[in-house]
């Protein structure tokens, strides 16, 4: 509510801006008040305030097509990015004026969708929630930085991305690889093979192309981190891109998909190659495999941890595998570091005897007094009984 008071010896106006700001200022006179009151008043009506800023008057719809115009040709924008600004857009409103959205606005989408229940009928999982918050976040930064927007909402307080436990432990052992090999079919154990002796991704399976084998090596340009790198081949890789190169004659990529081509004359169907589509989903043939082969809680990605693990089992450094595995940082290749319990065990067994007693040793203790911590006049009976805590030495033979 707009008016003018009485303030000592002047005349003070009061009224609340567009963004919800209150306004104080003060005149001289009562006339100059009212009429510089009317004034601004008029210009709210119309949408001409000579305070508004961007901000004020720029939409979430507004923001959002300008981000998708920046950020579309991103690898991530077509999946789930897009459906995040959709859901920002059904939650706020397409018309949601910037400056409207405040903090608690914010944490309160963040709880409301650690709450919500996913398409398959799931809880949706804190990594799901800080995927689409930090997409929120960043929508926002953008706005600020573009000034359609004053003030990053995310800046009023605390972070709203949640504690993560992803310190995933699941990888294959070698009994479960042989069972899910046995398990699968043809076109899905090419893929397991590569996935195991690569620890390379699904979609840079999925996507691989024969020209990008060459000279031993597998080169990887469009990766997740937007950084090239190299995989050797293994002996085992090689025996299986040599087979699928003869199958595929002509084909640009190394796993294609195969159709069904009956044969009339004969009354049978064939599989054929199609050398223009390359394969892209084995999720069915994949679930079925893994209910085939008893084999439970695993993903397509968990090939990738089995393929770091075991690396690191086997004697490879840290280092290796990181840049095998194309990570920036060591820390995210500590998440693959797992180790099975059976082989902490032969670990820790390099060094059984270390502490143990050793002959020639007990012997030089025994017959030089500067060695011997025991009195001279203490019997070799006693001096045995002080060494049963570590080991039981019989010592008759001294």
């Amino acid at each position: 509510m707009a008016r003018v008071r009485k303030r000592g010896d002047s005349y003070q106006i009061d009224y609340f801006d567009p963004a919800g700001k209150r306004v104080r200022k003060a005149f001289a006179k009562k006339k100059d008040a009212e009429a510089e009151l009317g004034k601004r008043v008029s210009l709210i009506a119309e949408g001409r305030y000579l305070d508004v800023k961007k901000e004020y008057k720029t939409t979430l719809k507004e923001l959002i097509k300008k981000y998708e115009e920046n950020f579309e040709s991103q690898v991530s924008f077509k999946g789930w990015k897009k459906l995040c600004l959709s859901n920002f857009k059904r939650h706020f409103g397409e018309e949601r004026l910037l400056s409207t959205i405040k903090y608690v606005d914010l944490e309160s989408y963040r709880n409301q969708l650690r709450q919500s229940i996913t398409r398959k009928g799931t809880v949706r999982t804190v990594a799901a929630v800080n995927r689409e918050i930090s997409c929120l976040h960043h929508l926002l930064r953008k706005g600020k930085e573009w000034e359609l927007l004053e003030v990053n909402p995310f800046d009023k307080g605390k972070s709203l991305v949640m504690k993560e436990n992803n310190q995933r432990t699941r990888y294959l052992s070698q009994e479960e690889i042989q069972k899910l090999l046995v398990a699968s079919p043809e076109h899905l154990k090419n893929i397991i093979i590569c996935a195991l002796n690569t620890g390379m991704r699904r979609s840079e399976i999925f996507g691989l192309k024969w020209d990008q084998v060459r000279n031993g090596f597998i080169y990887l340009q469009k990766t997740k981190t937007n950084e090239p790198r190299q995989i050797p081949i293994n002996d085992t890789l090689a025996e299986l891109f040599e087979r699928l190169k003869g199958e595929s004659p002509g084909s640009k990529h190394v796993f294609t998909y195969k159709s069904k081509k009956p044969d009339k004359a004969i009354k049978t169907v064939s599989l054929v190659v199609n050398n223009d589509k390359s394969l892209n989903n084995v999720k069915n043939s994949f679930a079925t495999a893994l209910k085939n082969s008893g084999i439970d809680h695993c993903t397509l990605h968990d090939l990738r941890h089995t393929f770091a693990s075991h690396l690191l089992m086997s004697g490879a450094s840290i280092k290796d595998v990181q840049e095998l595995l194309g990570h920036k940082t060591m820390q995210m290749t500590l998440r693959y570091a797992h180790l099975s319990q059976e082989h902490k065990k032969k670990a820790v067994n390099l060094l059984n005897g270390l502490t143990a007693p050793q002959k020639e040793v007990l012997s030089q203790i025994v017959t030089n007094p500067a060695l011997n911590p025991l009195k001279t006049n203490q019997s070799l009976a006693n001096y045995s009984k002080t060494l049963e805590p570590m080991a039981r030495i019989e010592l008759a033979t001294y």
